[in-house]
């Protein structure tokens, strides 16, 4: 076999090695036999990260704001005018939801930027990879986004509302109306998911190829900017869907 068939397989097993999802240990109860990911190990790690970072945030607030708290109400004060605008007065009733969705997403997203020394030619002491790029995880951020969908239609429009909504603007929109809850959380979790997948692959072929001093630097977009931005658009579409619900 050439050295070039060896390399090639090298960056194949790297790339395989970096977008599987393994199991690290399994839950046996009730006669089922639960396995846990590495996501699922990750996802609890950044959800205690959060708390903790929630509970030191807001255990000494002021009336007064000064430094990191400004920050912090400046943040929410943005997030309730921005779902206003786009939701209405009902708007404020979503910040708690849509604020946790777009901080747990960056959060996730943005995971490969703490890998220590990656991308300089050394093995990492260990490796984090982005919670998104696993479709199991995009897929469970666009169910619970519907069901808050579903459930703040009926809440603000009734139970009646919320079925008459599907025959709007003519009963033969029903079907229509009612195949957008199945399209739009499908779209949510793949949307996320292949952008997400797409730019971890595109990195793990660049430190595969050029291992020194270039993946640093694409890792400021591929990693950086395009966790950002998939964030703001998968917050930004579900402030539009339950806009659409509650309108």
């Amino acid at each position: 076999m050439s050295a070039a068939s060896e390399g090639a397989m090298s960056i194949g097993e790297k790339i395989n090695e970096g977008i599987a999802i393994k199991t690290v240990f399994t839950i046996n109860a009730f006669g089922l036999s639960i396995p846990i990911s590495d996501t699922v190990i990750m996802s609890w790690v950044v959800m205690a990260g959060l708390f903790i970072f929630a509970w030191f945030a807001t255990r000494r607030l002021k009336e007064v704001p000064r430094g990191f708290q400004s920050l912090l109400e400046g943040f929410y004060d943005f997030a309730n005018k921005f779902l206003e605008e786009n939701i209405g007065h009902h708007g404020k009733d979503f910040v708690p939801f849509l604020g946790s969705v777009f901080l747990f997403l960056c959060t996730a997203n943005l995971l490969p930027i703490f890998t220590p020394v990656a991308g300089f030619g050394f093995e990492p002491l260990f490796e984090l990879k982005p919670l998104t790029r696993d479709i199991n995880v995009t897929a469970a951020f666009a169910i619970v986004t519907m069901i808050v969908v579903v459930f703040s239609s009926i809440r603000y429009k009734g139970v009646g509302g919320f079925v008459k909504s599907f025959a709007k603007p003519l009963p033969f929109m029903v079907p229509f109306n009612a195949l957008e809850y199945v399209v739009k959380p499908l779209s949510l979790t793949l949307r996320l998911f292949g952008n997400i997948l797409g730019a971890f692959i595109i990195m793990k072929l660049i430190e595969a190829i050029v291992p020194v001093g270039v993946p640093p630097i694409l890792s400021l977009y591929f990693d950086l900017f395009d966790g950002l931005i998939q964030a703001v658009v998968f917050t930004f579409l579900s402030t539009v869907y339950i806009a659409e619900a509650i309108e």
